[in-house]
């Protein structure tokens, strides 16, 4: 049974609810080796966040050894109407979808469903034989780059192998991945009203790849995960929403979790902003929120923070929550281990690359205060996430400014790792 915390939780009170327990049992967070004192610098660091007019409010959760230990609001979640931000506001996660979509494929691989190594073409024939973009200075014969506003000019070679599972996970596939062909190849196959996965994927496999499959990690923000999404429907036979509700969310007992919010849900939804110039402006999300058809596994998912905490938790936990196993403990492990080192073109020091997650492998590399072998990923506006297997600790931040002021990742993770007190 899922904890919902329905009572209002004040930090004042020094009480931590279970996450896995029948019975709610109240105890101080001293009891699970966090400083009550301490944890207040979370709200003192996100403060100043929202003093600099980087963020209008959030909702942080730290939880430790199974329970949860700070849940927490600051701020505003619309700034116009002065309407305080609530510990069950909704906000758009955008890529911490992408964490789901990866447990998703992990899922089938246990089942026998899906190899990591599988190519793409397997469940998506028209994946099969993609060209690799390589980019050209100017026409034959005439240097210089291309005039202001012109495509780019690239020609095509052959693929030295095809995209795996695996390669889409970790982020080295090089399939829509920032590079300019690919970019101006995905308008030719752009995603019309009402499409579905169905319908939109298998054009993708008409597009450039921007590199040679493993060669580099570069991030792509929609396509990857999206194919994935799309490979789940085919594996599993059901829809990705469906199969994600079924098989994820109702027994983790994340109720709120969705792709759309239903109209009873729309009064929790934060505002979202878009941060330049010292400055706050709103960001108009109709055309996201009248999308009802197409299923985004790389960032199409709302959530409260403390659903996305029973994830969270179920990963911490080995793959189970509540009596509810979704992963073997020896998943967990591979979705965390090393797949794209930080030695790889692409990745910074520090911050290699797992299965849909970043894990961390040399925290001072990295300049975190989180342990080595953390692992976790962050959203584009500003949501971030992570589990740390040695404190036993998973840590949230749910924002919603685009253009997130990064060194607020840093700040929440310091103050709430120099809150362990054992």
């Amino acid at each position: 049974m899922s904890v919902r915390t329905s009572s209002i939780f004040a930090l004042a009170a020094l009480t931590a609810l279970p996450l896995s327990a029948a019975a709610v049992q109240t105890i101080k967070p001293e009891e699970i080796g966090l400083s009550s004192e301490r944890l207040q610098r979370v709200h003192e660091a996100v403060q100043r966040h929202i003093d600099a007019h980087d963020i209008s409010g959030a909702v942080t959760v730290v939880a430790r050894k199974g329970r949860l230990a700070h849940l927490e609001a600051h701020g505003l979640m619309d700034i116009d109407s002065n309407k305080a931000m609530s510990k069950d506001t909704m906000v758009w996660i955008a890529s911490m979808s992408k964490p789901i979509t990866g447990v998703a494929i992990l899922m089938l691989v246990e089942e026998g469903k899906i190899r990591l190594t599988d190519p793409v073409s397997k469940f998506i024939p028209e994946f099969r034989g993609m060209k690799v973009a390589v980019m050209q200075e100017g026409p034959a014969g005439r240097g210089g780059p291309p005039a202001a506003g012109a495509a780019p000019l690239f020609y095509t070679v052959p693929a030295t192998r095809e995209i795996m599972i695996q390669d889409l996970l970790s982020h080295v596939s090089g399939l829509v991945s920032g590079g300019a062909a690919s970019g101006a190849e995905l308008a030719k196959v752009a995603r019309k009203p009402g499409e579905t996965l169905a319908d939109y994927i298998p054009r993708l496999g008409a597009t450039p790849l921007d590199f040679q499959p493993g060669s580099r990690w570069s991030y792509s923000p929609g396509a990857g995960f999206e194919t994935l999404g799309r490979v789940v429907e085919i594996a599993s036979g059901q829809t990705f929403d469906r199969f994600l509700r079924q098989r994820i969310f109702d027994p983790l007992g994340m109720k709120d979790i969705t792709f759309h919010p239903a109209q009873e849900q729309l009064g929790r939804v934060t505002t979202m902003y878009h941060r330049a110039n010292n400055a706050l402006t709103k960001v108009d999300t109709s055309a996201r929120m009248n999308n009802t058809s197409y299923f985004s596994g790389a960032g199409g998912l709302m959530s409260d923070a403390e659903d996305y905490l029973q994830f969270g938790q179920m990963l911490a936990n080995g793959g189970q929550l509540n009596g509810k196993r979704l992963l073997s403990p020896r998943t967990v492990e591979l979705m965390s281990a090393i797949f794209a080192p930080d030695t790889l073109p692409g990745r910074p020091k520090g911050r290699s690359f797992g299965l849909s997650v970043q894990v961390i492998n040399d925290a001072v590399a990295a300049n975190t205060r989180i342990s080595n072998g953390s692992y976790g990923w962050d959203g584009a506006f500003g949501t971030h996430f992570w589990v740390d297997p040695k404190e036993k600790m998973v840590g949230i931040l749910m924002i919603q400014t685009d253009n997130p002021n990064r060194e607020l990742n840093g700040d929440f993770e310091n103050a709430v790792m120099q809150a362990i007190i054992e």
